[in-house]
């Protein structure tokens, strides 16, 4: 088996634990390995009938389209038929990743870093498979409170994933380990979307504005429809993005230093569905990495540097966005490992910042300079103010101690983790360095909003 062993999992299947002598036997290598000799704690193995009951499930993959459609008709009967799918179709996919920490190695799930995210789920997986079905709004709001609360307990989620890949690159192979993250944070983002449009769809229901019984379908003009913004305007967003990372980049180099300009040209008018956050997470990467090569080209210190260009590009099926800066290209040692989260140089310095990161939802809004105004008029209203449930904190982001992200704090993951998002929705992320030149960064995002996300449905175990 690619990632661990049928043994390992027929083990937890009929006992629920293995005992130490069978464990030493089967993975030598956790004795030998002297990382993990006085740190590991390896998750306590639990009888897995549960488990094996849900695994056995498929998942349902979504679009935006159906999303969108769904919300648009918003009554009470929608609402807990959402609150219901959300209630069968979390605890699913959450089962699947259980199964796939579970065949890993056991020197990997040894990992203290894996381990804890191995427990987060363990504890989610637990508290939604007990979930009763939803009939009232009543039983809808304690079941929001419940998704409200997972959301944060699993901000911890992706820093912790990527330290736990990086310590044990000796005990995998890369290919293995950037399989396994990118099959997480998949099946990581698939979740959070689901938990918040319904979140979204419930604050919406609830709001004083929305009367079911005069009002049944919601304004067709409407910008956004729960997490879904209806009609992304690529100008707007690169705009949008452009200024808070200059910003950004002007305080972490100091005023003296002059930030290129970005310009933008082609169809300035092209709108498509997304959910903004992904879109602002991606494009604020790119534009970042742009932005800060320039900057540290030394032949552009004592004069204007070029600006970084934007090109929009309209077609029937997709809009395609192309980033162009003339910073020099990409080093040739970190050209092969551009897109893994486990390869690649500098990485006892990613692990040194990735351990000053203790949360990362993966939003524009953990890498914004605050400032009291934090409405933009790209983003829809209800990400900017309190929810029925709590605070707004589980959209705007949790990093509120790293909000301006200093250039030195190179993570090793905005790459891989902005294709991860791009990917998702059926689009696709793709980079040309040109030596000694600069980079092209081409972003394809599909259009009409009808294609399924992408998601590993069932566990690597089942698949093989």
């Amino acid at each position: 088996m690619a990632l661990g062993t049928r043994a390992r999992a027929l083990c937890i299947k009929q006992s629920g634990q293995c005992n130490a002598a069978s464990r030493s036997t089967r993975f030598p290598n956790l004795f030998a390995t002297r990382a993990y000799a006085s740190a590991a704690v390896a998750p306590t193995w639990r009888p897995s009938s549960a488990l094996d009951e849900w695994v056995q499930r498929e998942a349902r993959p979504i679009s935006l389209r159906q999303l969108t459609f769904f919300g648009r008709t918003l009554t009470e009967a929608r609402l807990i038929d959402s609150a219901n799918y959300c209630r069968l179709e979390l605890p699913t996919r959450i089962a699947h990743r259980l199964r796939d920490i579970q065949t890993l190695p056991y020197v990997v799930v040894a990992n203290p870093h894996l381990a804890h995210v191995y427990e987060l789920y363990l504890k989610a997986f637990e508290r939604f498979r007990r979930v009763a079905e939803i009939r009232t709004l009543d039983q809808n709001d304690a079941y929001c409170k419940v998704l409200e609360e997972t959301l944060k307990e699993h901000a911890t989620v992706i820093p912790r994933l990527a330290i736990g890949v990086l310590e044990v690159r000796g005990s995998m192979r890369p290919e293995e380990t950037d399989k396994f993250m990118n099959t997480m944070l998949r099946s990581r983002i698939s979740r959070r979307v689901i938990a918040e449009q319904h979140l979204a769809l419930t604050e919406t229901f609830s709001s004083p504005w929305h009367f079911p019984q005069a009002l049944p379908t919601l304004d067709p003009h409407a910008e956004a429809v729960g997490e879904i913004f209806l009609r992304c305007n690529a100008r707007s967003i690169v705009e949008h993005c452009g200024k808070t990372t200059q910003e950004l980049v002007r305080r972490a180099y100091g005023a003296h230093v002059t930030i290129p300009e970005i310009e933008i040209k082609g169809h300035l008018d092209a709108t498509f569905p997304y959910i903004l956050s992904h879109l602002e997470y991606i494009v604020g990467e790119l534009l970042r990495n742009s932005i800060q090569a320039v900057i540290e080209q030394r032949r552009y210190k004592n004069s204007k540097p070029p600006p970084i260009e934007v090109t929009i590009c309209e077609t029937p099926q997709h809009v395609i966005i192309r980033i162009s800066d003339q910073g020099g290209g990409i080093a040739t040692e970190v050209l092969p490992h551009l897109w893994s989260f486990s390869k690649g140089p500098r990485l006892e310095k990613r692990l040194e910042n990735l351990a000053r990161v203790p949360k990362l939802l993966g939003t524009m809004h953990e890498v914004q300079v605050h400032t009291p105004e934090k409405h933009h008029g790209t983003t829809p209203a209800h990400n900017n103010k309190d929810t029925k449930y709590g605070d707004s904190s589980i959209h705007q982001g949790s990093l509120f101690s790293l909000t301006t992200r200093p250039p030195d704090l190179r993570l090793g993951i905005g790459l891989p983790m902005s294709r991860v998002y791009s990917e998702y929705w059926a689009g696709s992320l793709e980079v040309h360095s040109l030596e000694g030149f600069g980079v092209d960064a081409f972003l394809q995002i599909s259009k009409l909003g009808n294609k399924n996300e992408r998601v590993t449905t069932r566990a690597t175990m089942d698949a093989v």
